[in-house]
This record gives structure tokens, C-alpha cells and sequence, in this order.
């Protein structure tokens, strides 16, 4: 076994886990990243819809609208600097008849109330211009809101991090730790169960997604539950690609839980539909008991009403990480650090707007490391 001495161990190699040790490396730290797949970015990183939200829907002062803001700008900037496929399009929330323009209201005030620019309530003919084959009466447009190839802009973080000299350490796994009196004594273990190494460090970020709870009980931190919530998407055919544009989308759930079923043209042009949310009990269930594409149709069909079952296909599926259970409504990023263990720091419960947060998260987690490095 040998012996790693580093300043900040990032644990996970997702989005937030990259935009961190860019930062810290950018400002001087050693940094390693330790990720147990074999490639960064395996998870919740690039399985989504590669939306860049303006800041629409979360509660105004939570640190996902304040983070979300802020980082739409950070990762517009990044994406244009460094030749990461992305585009500001722009979207549409559609309210299909006269009694959902209320809600639109409420939408457009609380984006506004967030500092979200250019949201306007726009009618019939409007929504016709931008997206023809969408029915609607009324739509709020924000033309902030955009796109980004996820796996793009994961590779060009990987690149920058390691461009600073940051460390990354895949298909590795956290199988213990213990403080020590300079910060952490970490022991990885390769996917094999074989040792891989020690490594020492002033702090611990938790960057674990899926699994930041289980890293955090392995580093005795306060305890908390992560709940895995599953989206699946179908896709339109490439035949009927052309009936989207952009970005659609419905009102969102009266449960709170999601965004509701949306259409998504993705930079490489295939038009994503959905996701569904479901909670689960496994974190790494992806497949099984998958929701049929006759599920889609309805809800496509209200924006897109000339959908047919056989314009579909099978999509992709991806993990939500979740701080709160189906019972309750909306649960905050946690960015901060651990309650009984200051240096370790925890960014957990990063569901969405997580990837359109990610460099904004990154530099509030490396002011937290620069308030505790030595």
C-alpha cells in the first residue's frame, strides 16, 4: 500500500465532484478524486435531460435557486470558453387551456423573485412561431434556459481538473476512514475487493451522489438518507424529430415531485420525452420493471398532440438522489460541513438543478476547504 498525502479528497467524479477540484486545484490545492467507476460522470452526471435551468421552480432564497442562477451563467461561460456543445434556446412552459395561465402567473413571479431575466408570459401564436406541432393556449418563455451535452462537459471537467494537477483515482471505493490529527486517513479498495492505497488529507469533500449517505456513515458524519428516485424516458423516432424544436414543457406536478413529463431536444437532436419519477429502494436498479412506452403517450400527447404510440422508442433512465422521502414536497441541496466532523464536507441531495449548479456548487464547496485548510 502506498501513501498519498493531498490536500482535499474529493470522493466522486461527478459533475460537482470535477467543478470542486477544479476550483481547489485552480487556487493551489492538491486535490485526488476518487470515483468507483471507471469513468467520471457514470451516474446522475449524464443521466438526465442536459437542461440548463434558468431557476424557475425552486423556493426563492434556497440555495438550489440562488446556486441555479448563478451557475446557468458560470456554465454558459465555461461551455463557450472551452468548446462544450451547448445552446441558449430557450423554453417554453405551456399551459394547454385558459385555467392553467394562473399557474404560468405564479411561475413567472416566483423565477422573477429568483432573479431569473426575460421571463415573459407569451400566447398561442407565440408558441406556434417557436414550436408548430405544440398545442397551447399560453406559455411562459424563458429564453435563459438551454441545453449542454452532459458527457461533453463532464470529459472537459476531467481534462481541466487534471490540466491543474488534480488526481483522479477511478474504479475505486471508499471501504473506511478515520480522522486523524491533521484531517482524514482514507482506505480504498479497488471494485475487486482488492486493497488499492491510503491516502491522507486535510478534508473531505462528499461528492457521492447515490451514496453520499453510506460515505458519510463510513467517515462517522452525521447521518442522513439518500432516496433514489428513478426518471425514464422514451424518445421520438428520428423520423418525427422535427416536431421539436427545443424545449417543452408542461405545468408542473401538483405533487411537487417533478417537472412533469417534457419534451427535450437534446444538442446531438434527439427528442427526449419524459422523465417519470418513481421512488425506489435500490440505488443501482435502472432497468427493471421499466414503464411502458404506451405510459408516454398520454402525457406526450398533450403537448404534441399528434404523437402516436409508434413515433416512440425506449429511452434512457437515470437516478435522482433525493434528500426527502415521497412524503414530503422539496428538500435543499446540503453544502456544508458535517456536524461533527468539520472537515468533512458534505454536497449531497444534488438532484436537479444539480448539473446546471455544478460550477457554482464547486466554488462555494472550495471556499468551505479554504476556510479549513491549514
Amino acid at each position: 500500500m502506498s501513501t498519498n498525502d493531498v490536500d482535499v479528497c474529493i470522493i466522486g467524479a461527478g459533475v460537482v465532484g470535477l467543478a470542486t477540484a477544479v476550483e481547489i486545484a485552480r487556487a493551489g490545492g492538491s486535490v485526488a478524486v476518487i470515483d468507483r467507476h471507471r469513468r467520471a460522470g457514470a451516474e446522475s452526471s449524464t443521466h438526465n435531460s442536459g437542461v440548463i435551468h434558468a431557476g424557475l421552480y425552486y423556493p426563492p432564497g434556497s440555495l438550489k435557486a440562488r446556486l441555479c442562477v448563478e451557475g446557468a451563467e458560470r456554465l454558459y461561460a465555461f461551455c463557450a470558453a472551452h468548446d462544450v456543445p451547448h445552446d441558449r434556446c430557450g423554453k417554453l412552459v405551456v399551459a394547454i387551456n385558459d385555467r392553467e395561465i394562473a399557474e404560468l402567473e405564479g411561475l413567472l413571479a416566483n423565477g422573477r423573485a429568483n432573479g431569473v431575466a426575460g421571463l415573459e408570459i407569451v400566447d398561442r401564436e407565440f408558441i406556434r412561431q417557436r414550436e408548430p406541432h405544440v398545442r397551447g393556449s399560453a406559455a411562459l418563455w424563458s429564453p435563459n434556459t438551454g441545453r449542454v451535452d452532459a458527457d461533453a462537459l463532464v470529459a472537459m471537467l476531467l481534462r481541466e481538473a487534471r490540466r491543474l494537477d488534480a488526481i483522479f483515482l477511478d474504479d475505486a471505493t471508499l471501504a473506511s476512514g478515520e480522522t486523524t490529527a491533521g484531517g482524514f486517513a482514507l482506505d480504498l479498495l479497488r471494485q475487486g475487493g482488492t486493497a488499492a492505497e491510503t491516502i491522507t488529507c486535510r478534508v473531505v469533500v462528499n461528492a457521492g451522489g447515490l451514496e453520499a449517505d453510506s460515505i458519510a456513515r463510513r467517515l462517522d458524519g452525521e447521518p442522513f438518507t439518500i432516496y433514489p428516485c428513478r426518471g425514464e424516458y422514451a424518445e421520438l423516432r428520428p423520423a418525427r424529430r422535427s416536431w421539436v424544436n427545443g424545449l417543452v414543457y408542461p405545468i408542473p406536478h401538483s405533487s411537487g415531485h417533478g417537472l412533469g413529463v417534457h419534451l427535450t431536444k437534446t444538442t446531438g437532436g434527439a427528442v427526449l420525452l419524459g422523465p417519470t419519477i418513481r421512488y425506489q429502494n435500490r440505488k443501482d436498479d435502472y432497468e427493471s420493471d421499466r414503464e411502458p412506452l404506451e405510459s408516454f403517450l398520454e402525457p406526450t400527447r398533450t403537448l404534441l398532440p399528434a404523437v402516436r404510440v409508434d413515433d416512440l422508442r425506449p429511452g434512457g433512465s437515470g437516478i435522482r438522489a433525493k434528500l426527502h422521502p415521497p412524503t414530503e414536497r422539496f428538500a435543499d441541496f446540503m453544502i456544508r460541513a458535517d456536524r461533527r466532523h468539520p472537515a468533512l464536507i458534505h454536497a449531497a441531495g444534488i438532484d436537479s438543478p444539480g448539473l446546471t449548479s455544478c460550477l457554482a456548487i464547486g466554488a462555494r464547496i472550495a471556499a468551505l476547504v479554504q476556510e479549513r485548510l491549514p
